[in-house]
């Protein structure tokens, strides 16, 4: 595959497909820290399966919902300063609609 077509099915934005364009490392920092919350989960379920104290269980549903939320900021950070630049620079400024949507989304609790 040439240069040029690869870089074009790379890009966030691509006339029929839209994908990101994660490094290899920012992948596998991403794929971690999924892992390691799917973990916290299976943990919580085996907490309420064992009958521990309420308090204990909350706790540690706060701190998988503050790990999801470091894994979506990674992918807003990257996200901005990859794919919604790129759209900006080609003229298309209805991204900008799209990146408030999705921190109105992040943003709930």
């Amino acid at each position: 595959m040439d240069d040029s077509l690869r870089e074009s099915l790379n890009s966030c934005e691509h006339k029929s497909v839209r994908s990101s364009h994660h490094s290899e490392e920012t992948k596998r920092n991403l794929v971690h820290r999924l892992n390691r919350i799917e973990g916290q989960i299976r943990g919580i379920k085996g907490m309420i399966a064992k009958d521990i104290y309420c308090d204990d269980i909350i706790t540690q549903i706060a701190a998988t919902q503050s790990a999801l939320n470091s894994v979506g900021k990674l992918l807003l950070e990257g996200h901005m300063k990859s794919c919604v630049l790129e759209r900006i620079q080609d003229g298309d400024t209805e991204v900008l609609d799209e990146v408030l949507i999705t921190i109105q989304k992040l943003m709930k609790k």
